[in-house]
């Protein structure tokens, strides 16, 4: 099993911090960045190689390959995504569709988290699981939120933004556990989700293999504190977070 970061978007809403850097590269604690993070929760869970998906601003993390190689440990592997500033990460996790055959924890480069969330990804392995989200069932949600519903019988029913907060079982935090035998059916459902629509999340991607009758299981990660940095309020609270990590 390896670690894998989709860091290729643009972050506009993140300017002037994103004018020269992708989001993942944003400090949030003096010099770290998110993807600085990602990669020191990865090593101390014994994930020393790791794949990245590059796209917007690629060339600063091409720069810092060495330095992060030597820092933590790890062996990076950069996949270049040719349409990070076109289309949405459906098609970023797509690019990366031969490594997941490895059996891969997911994170989001945008993404600032405890490594107790990959700890416990782990440990849900098992029982013939083959994708397992992990999942915030204790915040307050909002429209903005990527919400879960849960079966407990049959696991996750729906994943979208687009669903009323009072009905989610809780927030997909944007880290995700996928076995290497999922890869070739989730690496198809992805396809089918950016070629009907580019600007599709590979959220929907999960629900295009739920809606294939695929089960996709989720581990609670309790109450641990992280944030999806999206915008500089965003950015505020994940500066607050990292500096305890």
């Amino acid at each position: 099993m390896i670690g894998l970061v989709l860091a290729a978007g643009a972050g506009r809403r993140l300017r002037p911090h994103t004018d020269t850097l992708p989001k993942a590269l944003v400090p949030v604690d003096g010099d770290t960045t998110v993807l600085d993070l990602t990669l020191g929760n990865f090593a101390k869970v014994g994930l020393t190689e790791v794949a990245i998906v590059v796209g917007y601003r690629k060339e600063a993390v091409y720069a810092r390959k060495e330095e992060l190689e030597k820092t933590y440990g790890v062996t990076l592997t950069l996949i270049d995504n040719d349409k990070a500033e076109e289309w949405n990460n459906a098609y970023s996790l797509w690019c990366a569709r031969d490594v997941l055959k490895n059996g891969v924890v997911l994170a989001n480069g945008d993404t600032v988290h405890p490594v107790s969330v990959e700890e416990t990804l782990l440990a849900a392995r098992g029982d013939g699981k083959k994708i397992i989200l992990a999942l915030d069932t204790v915040k307050n949600l909002a429209d903005e939120e990527m919400k879960v519903i849960v079966d407990p019988a049959t696991g996750v029913s729906r994943i979208t933004k687009l669903m009323d907060p009072a009905t989610a079982t809780g927030e997909y935090i944007g880290v995700t556990l996928i076995e290497g035998e999922a890869a070739d059916e989730l690496a198809d459902a992805l396809k089918a989700t950016f070629e009907r629509d580019p600007d599709l999340y590979y959220e929907d991607g999960y629900q295009e293999l739920v809606n294939r009758g695929m089960t996709i299981d989720v581990a609670p990660i309790g109450d641990v504190r992280w944030v999806e940095i999206d915008n500089h309020d965003d950015l505020a609270r994940g500066r607050e977070i990292a500096c305890r990590y």
